[in-house]
């Protein structure tokens, strides 16, 4: 696939992104998806039911990483293609897709922000494209652009189908995200004409008390590449990236949520299996109250004539 290159800011970004995965590609799915303390991947089972109901047969995986989602797929008649930016993670997805009795050259190397990387789409559509764990890595101005991308490689009719951080849980959290929401996106001091700088300052750090901003911690790498935490990782409005994939050419548009916490996380010590028992009791896509208390969503939209 050629790639076309990208804008300098995007290319940085990427660069970044890249040094934070390369290590992770063997033991990735390992570590998020099967190990006993990590929390169930249940978006896995919301993609495979939209993919089986709409009898989708050619899908696109833009940001396979080391086949997560690809390799759950394989059981099912549906001819998979995926690639991500990360080599290492395409090295890993080529070989357990080979194992799986898959072709390994439908995984290939490119950025989701490059025309290039999506194939020939224009002569053979997919019937779907899905993007999953990978809007956080995208800078803001970049979202419609993947949006733009997705669409135009499925058909008339296809799914898109793409996953995000859920902005929204800041409310629900009491700690750091909740103190970032506020600030930047409902109180946004350097709007407040007018203000006395002093007592300015004095409001945001009675503030500040409210909110454990020492939590969660900091992710970091390992011992030469950066963590996620420390690499580009947003937040999504849901309210908002839905109206961005109407605007995008994408109709029918379902906000479904998932990973839903029963308590805010910090409680989580007082009674962990109480706190994941409930919280698994909670996972249901269309719950209301998944705008706050799930960390994450899907949406599903298709692509209009």
């Amino acid at each position: 696939m050629s790639r076309k290159r990208l804008p300098e800011r995007a290319d940085r970004c990427e660069e970044q992104i890249k040094s934070c995965y390369a290590t992770w590609a063997a033991t990735y799915f390992d570590q998020y998806y099967r190990s006993e303390t990590a929390y169930p991947p249940v978006y896995q089972t919301i993609v495979r039911d939209l993919l089986v109901a709409a009898g989708v047969r050619r899908l696109l995986d833009a940001g396979c990483g080391p086949a997560s989602l690809l390799r759950t797929l394989a059981d099912l008649d549906i001819d998979l293609h995926g690639f991500d930016v990360t080599p290492e993670m395409v090295t890993e997805a080529r070989r357990v897709m080979t194992e799986l009795g898959r072709p390994a050259e439908h995984v290939w190397e490119g950025s989701v922000l490059d025309p290039g990387a999506y194939g020939s789409a224009a002569a053979e559509p997919y019937d779907a494209a899905i993007c999953i764990g990978v809007l956080p890595h995208v800078q803001p101005d970049d979202d419609t652009v993947v949006l733009a991308r997705l669409r135009e490689a499925v058909r008339p009719g296809g799914l898109v189908i793409v996953e995000a951080r859920n902005q929204l849980f800041g409310l629900f959290t009491l700690n750091r995200y909740s103190r970032d929401f506020f600030l930047s996106e409902l109180i946004r001091p350097q709007t407040l004409a007018g203000a006395d700088p002093t007592a300015l300052r004095a409001a945001l750090e009675e503030l500040d008390q409210r909110f454990r901003t020492d939590l969660p911690p900091v992710r970091g790498g390992r011992e030469r590449e950066p963590g996620y935490d420390e690499v580009l990782s947003r937040t999504h409005n849901p309210l908002v990236l839905r109206e961005q994939m109407g605007a995008a050419g994408l109709g029918d548009v379902r906000l479904l949520f998932y990973h839903y916490h029963a308590l805010p996380p910090m409680l989580e010590r007082h009674m962990p299996e109480v706190f994941r028992a409930q919280s698994l009791a909670l996972e249901d896509p269309e719950d209301w109250r998944g705008h706050f208390m799930a960390s994450a969503f899907i949406l599903v939209g298709e692509r209009t004539p």
